[in-house]
This record gives C-alpha cells, sequence and structure tokens, in this order.
C-alpha cells in the first residue's frame, strides 16, 4: 500500500491485511467461476455475466465508499466489515437463480397463465442443466415439475369438464407445455416417483456427494465391455455427452433414442453425422426383426438429410451404406413376412414394448414408403453425376453404382408385389407404378445388350427361385420384349404424367434399336404432341429427346424428309442444348435469376444419357443441304425464293457462307457441309460426296459405312434434279443414258428419278421411253424476264394497297375529303356518274390527301403503262399462283384442255401453209389465247372462293378484292380495244355490277358477302367466255391471210 494512504494509528494497518485478504478471496472465486462455466454455451455464458455483473454491482453498493476514502476519516474497522457484505459462489448463485425460476412459475400458476408458464419452464430447463450432477436433478426442480403435472392435469380436466375459452397465447402456451413435461419428465421419472411417494422425505434427505465429471467436447462412444460398470451381453453402450452425461443404449432403449433422432430432425446445430453413428451401433445391438426394420429406416432417412442442400448430394460413402441398408432391410422383410412397411400404417408409440399382432389381423405394419426411399436414391446418384466431370474416372467409377441402383429397384418391384398378392392389404397403385417407371426409366436408352446384362445380374442378385409377375423372366428375355411388357403395364394400369412418360420411353427404345415405323405411329396416336405442353419440365425434355431420336432413326433409314422434318422444331430453333437439358445457355442480356439458374443446372441429364449434339446438327445440316440445294435451283431467280424455305437455319448459314471472299478449306462439321452444299449445286456431285465422307462424326452412328453408302446415292440423285433444274430451260430434248452416265446412275433410276419430278408438276417435260428421251415443254415454266415482270407486279401491287391504305387512314378525320356523286367521298367509276370531289375541310388537309391521291394514281398510272399483254399476263399468274391447290388444279386442267385443243386446230391449219407462215399469222391468235386462258385460270379462282366462301389461303380479302378489280378493268380495258366486250348488253351491265360491287366493298361502303359476289358473277360469265373464243377465233391463222399481207402481220405482231 503506498505511504501517501497509510494513516497514523494501527487501524489502518489492519485493514490493509483486510483489503489483501479479500483480494485473494475474490481472485480464487473468480477462478473458481471460469473454470465452472468454461462448458457451458455463448449463450448461457452471456446470460451468467449479465448475472454476474448485476450482483457485483449490487456488492459494489453494499461496500458503500472507496477504499480509497478509508482510513483516519473512516469511523471505525466493524462498519467496513458491515459494508463490505456477503461473496456467493457461482454455484449458489445457480441455485438462487434457479429458485426464482421456480417462484415465477409459482406466481404464474395462480392466475393460469400458461403464456409465462411455458416461458418460463424452459428457462427452467435450461437452467437445471447447470447445476444437475451425475443426471440427477436438484429436489426443487423436481418438486416444481412434478407438481406442474399436476396443476397440467388438473386444468385439463377443468377444460373437459367446464369448457372456458382460453385465449390464443395461454391455449398456445398450454400445449407447449404438454408435449414438452411429458417428454421432459420420463428422463426423472424415478426421482419424480419418490417424490410422490413421500414428498417429505424426499425433500428432507441428504444430497448425496457431488463428484467431479470428465468433461469432453463431444459425445464419446464407448464399447459395453470397456464400460465401468460390468454389463451382461446385450447391454449396449454408454456415451458421454457434454457435462459429462452418460447415456446409456440398450436393446430396450432403442425406440427411445429413435424417437429423439427423430424429433431432432430438421433442428439447428444437430449433429447428423453422430446420430447416424449412434445408429451403427443400435442396428448392431438390435435383436428383434422390428428393432432392425425401425433402425435401417430410420438411418437411411438420416443419411439422405446430409444431402438435403440444393447444390449438394448425398457424399458417396453414405450413398453406398444407405444401398446396402436398403438391401438388408430387403432381406429381414424377406425372412420376416409377418413385418411388412407400408404407406398408410399407424405410428407404434410405446417405445417401452415391441408391437404385437392384432386380433384378425395377420401383419404388424410399420410405417414407411419403400419406393420414396428407392426413389431418393436414384436421385441422389442423379445429383452425385451432375456434379462430377464427365470426362474423369471419377464419373466412370461413379456409373458403376448404377448396376446396384437398379438391382434395389428390382428387389423393390418384387417386394411390392409380394404385398399386392394379398388382397387385405391396401397396396396404392401410384406405388407400384413410380417403381416400374423408374425401372423402364434405366433400360430406354441402352442398348439392347447393356439391358441384357443388367438385367441378368438382377435376376442373380435376386437368388433363385424369385418370379415376377409383372414381368416373367421369360417373357423379358429380349431386351425389346422387358420394354414393352414394362410399357404396357403403365399404359393399362397408370395415367397422366407416367402414363406419357411410359409412352415416351417405348417410342425412344424403339426409334434407338431401328424400329422407325412403329416409333412414328405410336407417337402420332399417342397425341403427345398436343398435349405436351400441359407436362411438366422433365416430362417436355423426354419428348424433346424422343422427337430427336425418331429424327436420327428416320435418317439412318434413308428418310431425309421425314428426317429433317421430325428434327426441324429442336434443331431450327438453335437451343437444342436447352431442349434436351444438356447444357445451360447464359445469355448476354438474360432475366434468369439464380434460383432459375440452379433449376436449370438440377434439370441436367447425367452425361451419359446426353444425344451427340454435333452428331445431331451433321444430320440436320445434311438433310437440308439435300432439300434446299434442289429447291433453289429450281425457284432460280423467282419472287418465292423467300416464300418457299424448308430450314431457316440452313439458309441462313449457306448465305453466310457464299458472303465470304475466301474461303479456306473445312475444319469442321459445318464446313464440310457448307462446301458440299456449294459443290452440289454447281454440278461436282462427286466432290460433295467427298465433303460428306469426310466428317468424322459418322462413325460415332451404327453401321457407319451403310449410312454413307446412303448418303452417296441421295447426293446423286438430288444432284440430278439440280442438274435438271438449272438446266431444263436450255434443252430441247435430253437422252436418257446421257444423263445416266453423267450421275452414274441406272437408266431406270433416271426415268424414275424424272416421271417423279413431273407428277409432282416439279418439271415441265415428258418421258419418251421408246427413244429413252426427256422432252422439255417450252412456255410453261417462267423465263427469267417473266419472272421479273411478275415480281415488278407484286410490287407494283403492294404499293398501291399501300398508297390506299394510308390514303383511307389520312381521311378518316375529314368528312368531305373525297365525295362522290351520290355516296360516300372516293372513287368512283366514269360510267357510274361517279368523280373525284372534295369540296369543305381545311386547305392543308386537301392539299395533303390531293398529293396522296396524285401520288397513287402516278403510281396506278405507271402500272398500267406497263400493261399490255406482259401486265395481264403478269397479274393473271399472280392469281393463280395465289389460288388455292383445288382451283389451281382445275384451271390446270382447262389450260391443258385449250392446249390440246388449239394444238390440234394447229396441225390442220398447218394444210397450205408453211410453218414460218404459219407463225406469222397465228402469232395474235396465240398470244391472246394464253391472255384468255390466264383470265379463265382468275375466274375459276373466284368461282372457287366464292364456293369455299373464303379467300383463297395465303391471301386476304382486300388482296382478294384487288385482284379481282384487277381483272375487271383489265376485261374493261380489253373490250374497249376489241369492241366486241362491250358490244353484248349482258356483258356489258355484268361487267360494270361486277366492278361496282367490288369498289364498294374495298372503300368499306358494303361488307364482302360471298353469296352477293356469286350472284354478281353469274349470266354474263358465259357470254364473256364465248365472245373471248370468237376474238381468238377471229384472230387465227387462216382468217387473218384472207386480210393481211406477211409484212403488215409482222407489223401488227411485233415481231
Amino acid at each position: 500500500m503506498s505511504r501517501f494512504f497509510r494513516g497514523g494509528n494501527d487501524s489502518s494497518s489492519d485493514s490493509s491485511s483486510d483489503e489483501e485478504d479479500l483480494y485473494s478471496e475474490e481472485e480464487e472465486l473468480e477462478q473458481q467461476k471460469a473454470e465452472d462455466d468454461s462448458d457451458e454455451d455463448s449463450s448461457e455464458e452471456e446470460d451468467e455475466d449479465e448475472d454476474d455483473s448485476s450482483d457485483d454491482s449490487d456488492d459494489g453498493q453494499k461496500q458503500g465508499k472507496s477504499r480509497f476514502l478509508k482510513g483516519d476519516f473512516s469511523d471505525s474497522d466493524e462498519s467496513d466489515e458491515e459494508v463490505r457484505g456477503k461473496v456467493l459462489s457461482a454455484k449458489d448463485k445457480r441455485f438462487e437463480e434457479l429458485e426464482s425460476v421456480i417462484k415465477l412459475i409459482e406466481n404464474a400458476k395462480k392466475i393460469d397463465d400458461w403464456g409465462s408458464i411455458a416461458t418460463e419452464y424452459d428457462r427452467l430447463n435450461r437452467q437445471v442443466l447447470k447445476v444437475q450432477d451425475a443426471g440427477k436433478a436438484p429436489k426443487q426442480y423436481i418438486r416444481a415439475v412434478a407438481d406442474l403435472e399436476d396443476f397440467m392435469n388438473e386444468s385439463l380436466a377443468k377444460q373437459k369438464v367446464t369448457p372456458k375459452k382460453m385465449n390464443a397465447t395461454s391455449a398456445r402456451g398450454l400445449n407447449a407445455v404438454k408435449q414438452k413435461l411429458r417428454k421432459q419428465n420420463k428422463e426423472y421419472q424415478d426421482q419424480i416417483d419418490a417424490y410422490r411417494a413421500d414428498n417429505d422425505a424426499f425433500m428432507e434427505s441428504d444430497e448425496e456427494e457431488v463428484k467431479p465429471v470428465v468433461k469432453a467436447p463431444k459425445a464419446v462412444i464407448y464399447p459395453a465391455d470397456d464400460a465401468a460398470e460390468p454389463t451382461d451381453d446385450d447391454a449396449g453402450f454408454v456415451t458421454y455427452e457434454r457435462r459429462g452425461k452418460s447415456v446409456n443404449y440398450t436393446p430396450e432403449s432403442i425406440f427411445k433414442h429413435l424417437r429423439t433422432i427423430m424429433e431432432s430432425r430438421g433442428k439447428k446445430n444437430t449433429d447428423r453425422l453422430e446420430q447416424i453413428k449412434i445408429m451403427e451401433k443400435l442396428l448392431d445391438i438390435a435383436v428383434t426383426p422390428y428393432q432392425k426394420i425401425r433402425v435401417l429406416l430410420t438411418i437411411v432417412s438420416t443419411r439422405f438429410d446430409l444431402g438435403s442442400g440444393v447444390a449438394t448430394s448425398t457424399p458417396l460413402e453414405h450413398w453406398k451404406s444407405a444401398e446396402k441398408e436398403l438391401s438388408l432391410l430387403f432381406k429381414v422383410l424377406a425372412e420376416n413376412p409377418e413385418y411388412i412397411v407400408v404407406e398408410n400404417a399407424e405410428e407404434w408409440d410405446d417405445d417401452d414394448k415391441p408391437p404385437t399382432i392384432k386380433e384378425g389381423e395377420k401383419y404388424i405394419k410399420v410405417p414407411g414408403s419403400v419406393v420414396s426411399y428407392i426413389e431418393r436414391l436414384d436421385d441422389e446418384l442423379v445429383r452425385s453425376l451432375q456434379s462430377i466431370d464427365p470426362h474423369t474416372s471419377e464419373y466412370i467409377e461413379r456409373l458403376q453404382d448404377e448396376g446396384s441402383l437398379y438391382n434395389i429397384i428390382f428387389r423393390g418391384m418384387l417386394y411390392y408385389e409380394t404385398l399386392r398378392k394379398d388382397a387385405s392389404l391396401d397396396v396404392p397403385q401410384d406405388s407400384i407404378n413410380r417403381i416400374v417407371m423408374r425401372r423402364l426409366e434405366h433400360v430406354y436408352f441402352k442398348p439392347s445388350q447393356v439391358v441384357k446384362i443388367i438385367e441378368e445380374n438382377s435376376w442373380t442378385a435376386a437368388g433363385d427361385g424369385v418370379e415376377s409377375a409383372i414381368t416373367p423372366k421369360a417373357a423379358v428375355a429380349d431386351p425389346t420384349d422387358l420394354v414393352q411388357v414394362l410399357s404396357n403395364y403403365l399404359f393399362n394400369n397408370s395415367e397422366g404424367i407416367i402414363r406419357a412418360r411410359a409412352m415416351l420411353c417405348h417410342v425412344y427404345f424403339l426409334a434407338l434399336h431401328g424400329d422407325y415405323y412403329k416409333a412414328r405411329d405410336m407417337s402420332l396416336m399417342s397425341h403427345l404432341q398436343e398435349t405436351i405442353p400441359n407436362f411438366d419440365i422433365q416430362t417436355q425434355i423426354l419428348y424433346n429427346r424422343t422427337v430427336v431420336q425418331v429424327g436420327l432413326c428416320a435418317f439412318r433409314k434413308g428418310l431425309v424428309y421425314d428426317a429433317q422434318n421430325t428434327l426441324q422444331e429442336v434443331c431450327g430453333s438453335g437451343r437444342q442444348k436447352e431442349f434436351l437439358a444438356q447444357g445451360v445457355i447464359i445469355q448476354r442480356h438474360s432475366q434468369i435469376s439464380p434460383e432459375q439458374e440452379k433449376l436449370e443446372k438440377q434439370r441436367q441429364l447425367p452425361f451419359h444419357m446426353h444425344i451427340n449434339l454435333e452428331l445431331l446438327e451433321c444430320v440436320y445440316l445434311t438433310c437440308s443441304m439435300l432439300l434446299e440445294i434442289p429447291l433453289l435451283a429450281q425457284t432460280g431467280s423467282s419472287p418465292d425464293i423467300r416464300k418457299r424455305v424448308i430450314s431457316k437455319t440452313y439458309r441462313r448459314m449457306l448465305e453466310y457462307h457464299e458472303r465470304q471472299i475466301f474461303t479456306g478449306p473445312p475444319e469442321n462439321t459445318r464446313d464440310h457441309v457448307m462446301q458440299a452444299s456449294k459443290a452440289l449445286a454447281a454440278g461436282e456431285w462427286k466432290k460433295a460426296i467427298a465433303f460428306i465422307h469426310a466428317i468424322k462424326i459418322w462413325d460415332l452412328m451404327p453401321s457407319a459405312e451403310d449410312i454413307k453408302a446412303m448418303l452417296a446415292k441421295q447426293i446423286q440423285e438430288e444432284g440430278l434434279r439440280t442438274y435438271l433444274f438449272t438446266y431444263a430451260p436450255f434443252y430441247d430434248t435430253l437422252s436418257v443414258s446421257t444423263v445416266s452416265d453423267m450421275f452414274e446412275l441406272d437408266a431406270a433410276k433416271v426415268s424414275a428419278v424424272v416421271m417423279k419430278m413431273m407428277s409432282h408438276e416439279e418439271l415441265s417435260a415428258s418421258l419418251d421411253n421408246t427413244a429413252s428421251t426427256i422432252i422439255f415443254h417450252k412456255g410453261v415454266e417462267l423465263s427469267r424476264l417473266q419472272g421479273l415482270s411478275l415480281a415488278l407486279s407484286d410490287k407494283a401491287s403492294a404499293l398501291i394497297e399501300t398508297n390506299e391504305r394510308t390514303l383511307e387512314h389520312r381521311t378518316q378525320g375529314s368528312a368531305n375529303a373525297f365525295e362522290r356523286q351520290g355516296g360516300r367521298g372516293g372513287r368512283g367509276g366514269a360510267r357510274r356518274g361517279g368523280g373525284r370531289g372534295g369540296g369543305g375541310g381545311p386547305r392543308e388537309v386537301a392539299t395533303r390527301n390531293a398529293r396522296l391521291v396524285a401520288h397513287s394514281s402516278r403510281a396506278e398510272r405507271w402500272v398500267r403503262l406497263t400493261g399490255g399483254l406482259r401486265f395481264r399476263l403478269s397479274t393473271a399468274i399472280t392469281a393463280q399462283r395465289t389460288m388455292s391447290s383445288s382451283s389451281v388444279g382445275a384451271a390446270a386442267d382447262a389450260d391443258a384442255d385449250v392446249c390440246r385443243a388449239s394444238s390440234s386446230e394447229t396441225k390442220t391449219e398447218k394444210k397450205g401453209m408453211s410453218v414460218e407462215e404459219f407463225r406469222i399469222y397465228n402469232g395474235l391468235a396465240a398470244r391472246m389465247d394464253i391472255f384468255h386462258n390466264h383470265f379463265r385460270s382468275a375466274w375459276k379462282m373466284f368461282e372457287a372462293a366464292c364456293q369455299s366462301r373464303g379467300a383463297p389461303a395465303g391471301m386476304s380479302k382486300n388482296r382478294f378484292i384487288l385482284h379481282a378489280l384487277t381483272f375487271a378493268r383489265g376485261a374493261a380495258r380489253e373490250g374497249g380495244r376489241a369492241e366486241l366486250l362491250t358490244q353484248h348488253d349482258v356483258i356489258h351491265e355484268g361487267l360494270e355490277g361486277f366492278q361496282a360491287y367490288l369498289e364498294a366493298c374495298q372503300y368499306g361502303d358494303e361488307e364482302l358477302d360471298w353469296v352477293v359476289l356469286r350472284t354478281k358473277m353469274e349470266g354474263w360469265g358465259t357470254v364473256l367466255w364465248e365472245h373471248l373464243d370468237q376474238e381468238v377465233e377471229t384472230l387465227r391463222a387462216a382468217n387473218m391471210k384472207k386480210y393481211w399481207t406477211e409484212e403488215e402481220m409482222m407489223e401488227l405482231s411485233g415481231i
């Protein structure tokens, strides 16, 4: 002590010595407290720190003045001792807090405050862990919980006799206390029974001496033989948990410990690995079959909990342990048929004694779902394969576990078949369907050789004498029969998703093994293509896989068109990975959240189930090449080239490849196909075959050499078609033998290809079998000039229609911008007395509208200036091209009849006239006849539209009206020049009424009615065609030679 504070009397020395003793005593207490509290949780330490700080503050208040102020100014040493107060040990503080909690519970009991009772009861249980010794609770705690249980029973009895509505907080508190109290009291049942037997004697009995216990950070399992106390053979084992509490595991306490483990599932801070170790020991000490079944069901569920995370799977060692435990479960169930595991069984609540067979029953039912365990085992294997790099040996080793999994699925199906044999058991059909579906899903994508091996292994593992009712061993020896039996069973006993998936698996298996026609027919008969959007995503993925496999099967069979048409939906989108669940495509500006991305990754298929995407693209592009190159040669410069597209993906790749200035040697599959396409289009079919055969991916397909031979044959045939489409305009005749030598095809094959093209109206030619010659017909196909004229006509018509729509849109707001005499503003015919008018309205609107009208009129006049025969020809061809197939066929037949008639007449008229002379004199008649024939085709289109009461396919009503007006105006102009049409009143009135009705429909005065249009066409049409025929007859060569010389006819015809 500093001399500065030392006084002159003796009391100062006494006080200093007392202070030193106090300091040493406080240091010892603090050290003891730190040692006692070292094994407690962080939350408990915080509570004790708060309590200790409050106690210290109380002690500080009792001490009064600071010791630095003591000295000569203090009254006496005795007053210092009184102020100093009493110091409590840590153990005493804990007991005081326990007493205070008990007192709070007693106070809450007086007012029936169950909410406070529940809260303080939880606090009491936490506090008793700090003061209990060697598993024994303090007597104060035993008395409190025993009295609380009695009070709870009295409250429940009162509620039954006189129901009184309790508030929500009290009701929840009562239920919580009821559940926790009974479970907690079982641990101290012996002490509670002793208290209730004689509570006074129990409370007055001397407490046993407290012995120090060995603290351990975790529960440690010691075999029963190494325990301190001698045990019997079935005594089990002992574990030491935190705070030195020992737990003895015996066969009699198995159910109690299992219930504790099940109740702790899903809670925080639960050591699942420790629980699994304990259950493994419990399985070793289990004696009865019921104990083994219960332990096995619980331990398998706990192992699956290890992989309950979204991105984690069950560890490999635990997966294999779960597989072995399920095998052991089936073995125990087979050896003890009186025990069955079913979903609808009642839970056995008595943990002290095992269940027994009730009267009138044959089985002891254990609650559990075998099919759920099998499905979870399967799913965990898939998740594990998803997380492993497929190009490593680890993936191959992990894939070997699929054989043991298939054995578990097979034994599970046999077990359910055993249960279904007893009609008294209510076994859900859905459980059997699910396990049969799992078995089918493990074989549908495998080759027959692999399926046969795993089937033999599963029957061997099941043992001798085992037979299946669903899949008899003799009936499923062949893998095709196995898939057929499993699928038929699901067809007959399931519905919804399982039925659809069974159908898809069966179709996939058939397509994989080359049975295309059966697979195609089953797929079409199922009508899944109509309902597949209503199914879940996994089923949609299976549907896409099945469609792709059917397309590949069609390609292997040489059905190029069917293969391309089947693969178009998946491969044409450019999202094959996403549709087949073989990879996640993250786009640059995608709106996918991280959760959705995780779900997408979970849906991915394992690598061994993938379809080779490079092979798929190669097949699709090759099929597209064999179809698109002849089509491009056929259309040539036709304006329909952009409308007739088979594969937009292939067309886009080909255009990109053609735009390249320098093309190097092919490096990948796509380059090989594109260069083969260019060679085929140029007629170099041998070079195209070389490019296609150079693709190495063909070696991955079965029978690769046969496929290459098939492709060579297809390229030869399509090369022939491309050559004929390209060079037909330059030939009059072509020898079959020449073409046969050019493409190295048989003459019969060349004739067959040409006949097919002729029957499909792709080639205007005839085949002379006598001379083995192809005779090409001239003037039937459009020339390049005619094609360009047709394109010009379409663009001019589209321009007029656009201007008219713009004009109509601009004039909707001005009522009298365009007025027709006697009706709505607009255009009127000269013969109807109509005219363009339009007074009124703002000047700016009138000026703008006048410009629009002038623009439209200039466009229309420009179209008319291109007129005469060429414009009418192109317009008629446009109308014929947009007709429906039936009307086109009828018009083509009519044209053919006219051509045949004119041909016969030509032969008779040539007599007495040279060929050149006849050509000059008959030029006008020939041109007029062609012009009239196209008018007849347009008329037939109008009749077909009126009959079907709808515009032809691909044509809107406005477009139809425009074509009909073009026909009417062209007929009127032609009649004005020829002075034949307007001479007959019927034609004059009919044509005028027809045109007036169409103009009224065009400008919205009337709605187009097909019946009315039909009446407008009746009567005058027949007279019209008679006059047109008379006009052609007048222009025939025989008649024209009577009045004109050759030079005059050449001037008239423009020859």
